[in-house]
């Protein structure tokens, strides 16, 4: 088998950067402030109950209080947040200053304003999961009422949807 086929951890950013995502932002209330990180790899589990999972790096500013956090937010982004993802994917960033806008949500948890939908999730179990964790939650609130289209990633870039 030739080399470039071989698993490798650029072999699966590579044909990863070929499978458009929704980009979601995972927020908690950590012992310092809130936290919180831009995800692509949110999945619905389960409808009955209802559960979610995403995957946080052990190595994330957002690890240490998503490890011990009780609950979790979940933000499904529109396109007219690139900038928001961005911002919650950046290292060093601080990602609940001006210009994001928030409130504490129930449970005690960050919900960013403006988004498609939203998820508070109690945090079911930690995966060890290589340098991630995933993280399973069951809903216990949410809004699906907001508005627009969902923001998506693809080929390393935030995209829209086309009609």
């Amino acid at each position: 088998m030739p080399a470039d086929l071989l698993a490798t951890p650029d072999l699966l950013r590579s044909v990863f950067r070929r499978h458009a995502a929704g980009v979601a932002v995972i927020t908690a209330r950590g012992e310092a402030g809130p936290v919180g990180f831009t995800a692509t790899s949110l999945t619905s589990v389960s409808a009955e109950p209802p559960l979610l999972s995403f995957g946080v790096g052990t190595g994330a500013s957002s690890w240490p209080a998503i490890a011990t956090a009780d609950h979790v937010g979940v933000h499904i982004l529109g396109e007219h947040q690139q900038e928001l993802a961005a911002t919650f994917a950046r290292s060093g960033a601080d990602r609940f200053g001006p210009p994001t806008v928030w409130r504490e949500g129930p449970e005690g948890v960050p919900v960013l304003d403006g988004v498609v939908a939203w998820l508070v999730g109690r945090v079911v179990v930690r995966v060890p999961a290589g340098d991630h964790r995933i993280v399973l939650a069951e809903v216990v609130h949410g809004d699906p009422s907001g508005t627009g289209r969902p923001l998506l990633y693809h080929q390393g870039r935030f995209q829209r949807l086309r009609d």
